[in-house]
Formats: C-alpha cells, structure tokens, sequence
C-alpha cells in the first residue's frame, strides 16, 4: 500500500482547538460520526490514531474483575510486544 500523506491545519472549535478529518482519512479508519479515535503517543513526538473498539464486557459477565484489570494492564503495557509476537 503506498502511504499517503495528509496535512490540516490546526483550527479553532467553539473554545477549543481542533482538526478535521477528511474523508478519505475517515474512510480508511473505518469510522462514521459518533465513533471513538484511540490515540497513542510515542516518545519521539509521533502519534497514532486508531479506531477505539470497547470491549463487550457481556461476554465477560462470568470472569473475575481482578483478572480483567490485569488484562487490561498487560496490554497497555506491552501491546506492541504482543503484535510483534503475533506477527512471527
């Protein structure tokens, strides 16, 4: 896939400060209005952004919340670890 590069200016929003997404941005994140973004922000300045997918906590009704705090904190914690691993 070729990368493609998008730039927007930063803008003011009511009383804060914002950006616009186009469409082409949105379409590729597969997201519509109402949907959440998942930012990460990296050490050397870069951000991420991803599609915020909750978790359907009724199919954990039967787990120990202890146990999915844990879960929850390995993969803040060591997410991109895991995908490197995945990905072997």
């Amino acid at each position: 896939m070729a990368v493609k590069k998008v730039e927007r200016k930063i803008t003011r929003i009511g009383k804060s400060l914002g950006v616009t997404l186009p469409q082409d941005i949105l379409h590729h994140l597969k997201v519509k209005q109402g949907d959440q973004l998942k930012f990460k922000l990296e050490d050397d300045g870069r951000v991420s952004v991803q599609k915020f997918a909750p978790l359907n906590v009724d199919l954990l009704k039967d787990i120990d919340q202890d146990f999915l705090d844990g879960l929850q904190d390995l993969f803040a914690n060591y997410d991109d670890t895991l995908k490197n691993l995945a990905d072997r």
